[in-house]
């Protein structure tokens, strides 16, 4: 299964975090909220992510590994799991993108594609 045949919808939620924030030392926190929807017809499991992380001066960072905040969620048909989590960039104005590697119930690998979203410090884009 391609990710563009993924059942997976994914919704994100992002807030910029103030008062974690230090924009004298080039320092922005953020948060983001997932949500994941299991739009197909079997349990899935989320085993692992790959995120890549680009600020406003074009510095990527990649942050892969297991699960999401310590957990490989398995999603039953037509449920979603959500979480949150977060970031730091040297700039106000960041996106993320990447994608979730995921196996069906019979034991087949796919990926679920997390669209690129923007991490802004609110009024800096006008």
């Amino acid at each position: 299964m391609s990710q563009s045949e993924s059942p997976i919808k994914i919704k994100v939620d992002t807030q910029y975090l103030e008062q974690q924030s230090d924009a004298a030392d080039n320092k922005y926190l953020f948060s983001y909220t997932i949500t994941i929807i299991n739009l197909g017809d079997t349990n899935v499991t989320l085993k692992d992510r790959h995120w890549i992380i680009t600020d406003a001066n074009g510095k990527e960072s990649e942050v892969k590994g297991p699960g999401v905040v310590g957990e490989t969620p398995t999603i039953s048909p037509n449920t979603a799991y959500q979480y949150s989590s977060g970031t730091v960039m040297e700039t106000p104005v960041g996106f993320m993108h990447g994608f979730y590697g995921m196996e069906d119930t019979q034991g087949k690998r796919f990926l679920a594609s997390i669209p690129a979203f923007r991490l802004a410090v609110p009024g800096i884009l006008q």
